[in-house]
């Protein structure tokens, strides 16, 4: 089981997370959406495609691009189109 937290509120909570270069990616249906915002970035990865982000306001606590998802993905990717991924630096993550 791999958690995502900020502040003590659980982000995201799952085991069965895909791990590539190092970072979980979450299935959607794990991950509390109600505390996700639309963020305005957006990145591009050659091989995955376009990533959208999200903030979170947890506990008075605004993080911007906490984390980040492929809503679509170049073929490779395919098993990770709409998981969503977090910052390792910005909360923690428990395996």
């Amino acid at each position: 089981m791999v958690k995502v937290a900020l502040n003590d509120t659980v982000l995201a909570e799952s085991s069965d997370t895909v791990v590539v270069e190092g970072n979980h990616y979450f299935p959607p249906d794990s991950v509390n959406l109600d505390l996700m915002k639309p963020s305005d970035t957006s990145t591009i990865c050659p091989w995955k495609g376009t990533a959208s982000y999200y903030n979170t306001d947890v506990g008075g606590q605004t993080v911007r691009d906490v984390a980040w998802y492929y809503p679509s993905v170049k073929e490779k990717a395919k098993n990770i189109e709409g998981y969503v991924a977090f910052y390792k630096n910005k909360v923690q993550i428990t395996e």
